[in-house]
C-alpha cells in the first residue's frame, strides 16, 4: 500500500466508516467504464496484475501511518491509525475479467467483495492501475488495426511520455495491444519487450567528411580478413551514380561518413536515418553505397528510417531505387529492404497513408501512442453494488450513470462463425445460459430493445483471482497478454473494430436482472409532486 496513489476522501470516508460501527460490513465494488475510447466501440482491459500486486501487498508502513496523523483532524482516536496499521486483505475477494480480453462498457472489469473500509480504501490505486493500462493498450490495439497484422509497429514514446512510471507503463501495455517494440531500454529489461532503435539526426551532423572516420577497415565475413572499407564504399557511391541519378558530389561527404562509422559498428544490424539533408540526392544514395558495401564484405543491411517529408511519396521512391539496385547488382534482397517511417504519425496518418499507397514496413509511433493525444483518459468508475448481501443502485438524470445492482455474473454469447454476439449480466441465482438453447438479452434502460440470442458458445467471463488472501488464479507473462488480446480481438466482428462509425457492440441484462433493477430503481427514485 502506497499512501501516493490514495486520494484523502478514502481515508476520510473509513474514518466515518469505522467510526459509525460499519468496519464489520461486507461491501462490494465494480470497477467498470461507461463509454469506449478513442470514438471506437472497443476496450482492451489492462493492468489487472498490477491490480492484484497491490492487494496482495496491501498494507499501511508506520511512516504512513505518522504521515496520516499530522493530515487529519486531531480529534481522531488512536485507535483508528492501530486499525489502519493492521488491516489486512485476507477477508477480501476480487474477480476479474481476463486481462488482454477486448471488453465493453457497463461488464464489471473488476468485483471486489470484502470488509467495507478495505474495498473503499482501493477505489483510488484500483482505477489508477486499470484507467491508464487499458487506455494505452486500446490504443495500441487500434494502431495495430490501422496498419494491419504485417507491419511492425514500434513504441518510440520514452521522451514524450508523462515521466519516466508514464513511460514504462506505455511501452509495457502497448507491446500487450499489439506493438512489436519499443525504444525504452529499462522496459526491455523488466518485461522481457524486443528493444528496437538505431540513430538520431545528431549522429549524422556530427560528421563532416570521410575523414573523421577514424576506423578504416571492417572484418570480411567471405574472405575472413580485414580489409579496407571506406575506399569501397566510395567506389559503390561512383558505380550507383548513374544507377539511382544522383551527383556524387551533391551528396553530403558528412552523411556518407556516419553512414560508414554506423555500419562498422553494426554491420549486422544496418539501417539508417536517411532524411538529414535530402532523401533523394543525399540520403538514398549514401545509404545503398554503405549497404553494397556491406553486401561485399558479406553483410545483409536492414533498411532505413525515414522521418519527415511525404512519407507515402518518399517511401514508394525508396522502394523504387532498392529494386533498381536489386536488379542491376543481382542482389534480391535489396527490393525488400526495411522502411520504417516514423514523424508524429497518430492512427489518422496510417489510414490516410493506406489510402495514398506507399511501401512502408514498419512505424515508429511516439507521441500520439503514449499520451493517448485522441481522449487522455477512460474515464473508469469504481461503484458501490451491494452491501451486507443488499444491493445498491446509483440513480442519475443521466441515464449513462445509472448503476447495475447487485453481484453479477457476466458471459460472452458466440454465434456460429465465432463471433461474439452479446455480453450478457445475470444475476448468481440464475441458471447460465448454455449453447443451442435460446435466451432473451435485454438492453438494461430501455425497455422496448431486446433480442433472442441461440448461442453456438457461451463463455463465462469473470474469474477469481484473490480469494482468502491467497491469488487463486496464473498470471500470465507479458508475451501471453498480447497473444490473448490478439485472439480476443479476432472474435469481434470487423464493424464493430472499424475506425469510421463503428457498429456498437450489445451489452445486455437477463430479464430477471432487467425486472429486479427496475424495481428497485422505482424503490429509490423520489416521486414528485404538482401543485
Amino acid at each position: 500500500m502506497h499512501l501516493y496513489i490514495l486520494d484523502l476522501y478514502q481515508i476520510t470516508m473509513a474514518y466515518a466508516y469505522w467510526k459509525s460501527g460499519k468496519r464489520n460490513e461486507t461491501a462490494v465494488f465494480d470497477l467498470y467504464f461507461r463509454k469506449n475510447p478513442f470514438k471506437g466501440e472497443f476496450t482492451v482491459f489492462a493492468g489487472l496484475e498490477e491490480c492484484i500486486k497491490f492487494v496482495k501487498n496491501f498494507k499501511f508502513s508506520v511512516s504512513d501511518i505518522d504521515y496520516l496523523k499530522t493530515v487529519l483532524p486531531e480529534n481522531i482516536e488512536g485507535e483508528f491509525f492501530d486499525y489502519l496499521q493492521n488491516l489486512t486483505t485476507n477477508e477480501v475477494r476480487l474477480l476479474a475479467i481476463d486481462e488482454g480480453m477486448v471488453v465493453f462498457p457497463k461488464v464489471p472489469l473488476i468485483s471486489i467483495e470484502g470488509p467495507l473500509p478495505v474495498v473503499q480504501l482501493m477505489e483510488t490505486p484500483l482505477l489508477n492501475l486499470v484507467n491508464y493500462a487499458s487506455l494505452v493498450a486500446t490504443n495500441g490495439m487500434r494502431f495495430r488495426l490501422a496498419a494491419g497484422r504485417d507491419k511492425a509497429l514500434l513504441e518510440f514514446g520514452l521522451r514524450r511520455a508523462q515521466g519516466p512510471d508514464g513511460a514504462l507503463s506505455a511501452s509495457r501495455y502497448c507491446y500487450l495491444g499489439g506493438f512489436d517494440g519499443t525504444s525504452n531500454v529499462l522496459a526491455g529489461k523488466l518485461y522481457n519487450i524486443p528493444v528496437r532503435g538505431t540513430h538520431a539526426h545528431a549522429f549524422v551532423t556530427s560528421y563532416s567528411s570521410v575523414a573523421e572516420v577514424k576506423e578504416k577497415e571492417l572484418f570480411n565475413k567471405k574472405t575472413n580478413q580485414i580489409e579496407k572499407f571506406t575506399p569501397v564504399c566510395i567506389e559503390w557511391q561512383k558505380r550507383l551514380a548513374p544507377v539511382l541519378d544522383f551527383l556524387t558530389d551533391q551528396a553530403s561527404e558528412g552523411e556518407l561518413a556516419a553512414f560508414i562509422a554506423y555500419a562498422q559498428a553494426f554491420p549486422n544490424g544496418f539501417l539508417a536515418l536517411i532524411d538529414t539533408y535530402d532523401v533523394i540526392r543525399s540520403g538514398l544514395p549514401n545509404f545503398c553505397s554503405v549497404a553494397m558495401a556491406l553486401n561485399d564484405f558479406g553483410y545483409e543491411p536492414r533498411g532505413i528510417r525515414l522521418d519527415s517529408g511525404d512519407l507515402a511519396y518518399l517511401s514508394t521512391v525508396v522502394r523504387e531505387n532498392f529494386r533498381k539496385v536489386a536488379e542491376k547488382f543481382g542482389v534480391p534482397w535489396f527490393s525488400k529492404l526495411t522502411i520504417v517511417a516514423s514523424n508524429d504519425i497518430n492512427e489518422d496518418t496510417i489510414h490516410s497513408l493506406n489510402q495514398q499507397g506507399h511501401e512502408i514496413d514498419s512505424f515508429g509511433v511516439g507521441t500520439h501512442l503514449v499520451t493517448c493525444q485522441k481522449q487522455p483518459a477512460l474515464g473508469g468508475v469504481y461503484k458501490l453494488v451491494e452491501i451486507n448481501k443488499n444491493p445498491r443502485m446509483k440513480l442519475s438524470e443521466d441515464v449513462e450513470k445509472v448503476t447495475v445492482p447487485g453481484r453479477k455474473q457476466a458471459y460472452r454469447l458466440f454465434g456460429t462463425d465465432g463471433n461474439a454476439l452479446v455480453d450478457l449480466m445475470m444475476q448468481p441465482s440464475e441458471e447460465p445460459p448454455k449453447p443451442g438453447e435460446r435466451v432473451l438479452c435485454r438492453h438494461p434502460f430501455q425497455e422496448s430493445r431486446r433480442a433472442y440470442v441461440i448461442p453456438a458458445k457461451v463463455e463465462l467471463l469473470h474469474k477469481c483471482y484473490w480469494d482468502m488472501g491467497k491469488v487463486v488464479q496464473p498470471l500470465p507473462s507479458l508475451c501471453e497478454l498480447r497473444t490473448k488480446a490478439m485472439n480476443s480481438l479476432q472474435t469481434i466482428r470487423i464493424d464493430h473494430k472499424r475506425a469510421l462509425n463503428p457498429t456498437p457492440y450489445k451489452v445486455s441484462v437477463s430479464t430477471q436482472l432487467y425486472t429486479f433493477m427496475h424495481e428497485l430503481w422505482l424503490q429509490n427514485a423520489p416521486i414528485g409532486e404538482l401543485s
